[in-house]
């Protein structure tokens, strides 16, 4: 499908202002998938709230241009779809690590994260990173857990107490 002018700068405006605010992003090969296999993997983005988009390489170097993943350009060669995530860093990770499980013709190019970009081998890496709500947990976790060793300090004082006073009493009924 051939794009006109107009349609190629509304295209790349899209995917800028979706990278812009995205968190991470995978460059994707999907040469050997069928439009079933594309469509249950668009399906599955949507679920995870992940943008997935078939960009050509020209277009996508240029939505890219002044986001965190200008560092994807050099890996943008061949047929490549793009992965960003919105909600939390893995989430686009996620969604091209269980379905590449599935289907081989689906290979990961390159992941970027933080400016930073990577080999597809981190994928797996940044497929584990926590989900915001995981994150939250374990983030109460860790402040939950010097509160509760202060209230456990505190009350083995009159638990020692009272071991005391009951060792003594024992004690005096005994030599008695």
């Amino acid at each position: 499908m051939v794009l006109r002018l107009d349609e190629k700068k509304v295209l790349v405006a899209e995917v800028n202002s979706v990278a812009d605010q995205a968190h991470s992003a995978v460059a994707v090969e999907y040469r050997g998938l069928n439009v079933e296999q594309m469509t249950e993997l668009r399906a599955r983005a949507r679920e995870a709230n992940v943008y997935l988009r078939v960009v050509k390489n020209t277009l996508a170097r240029r939505a890219v241009e002044g986001t965190d993943f200008e560092c994807l350009q050099e890996s943008l060669k061949g047929p490549i779809m793009l992965a960003f995530s919105r909600e939390d860093p893995g989430s686009a990770a996620r969604v091209i690590k269980d379905f590449s499980k599935e289907n081989e013709a689906l290979v990961a190019v390159s992941v970027a994260i933080g400016g930073q970009a990577y080999q597809a081998s981190e994928l797996d890496r940044v497929a584990s990173l926590p989900t915001k709500d995981q994150a939250i947990a374990m983030l109460a976790g860790l402040m939950k857990a010097p509160v509760e060793k202060l209230i456990r300090t505190l009350a083995e004082v009159p638990t020692k107490v009272a071991r005391v006073v009951a060792a003594v009493r024992d004690q005096k009924e005994s030599s008695q």
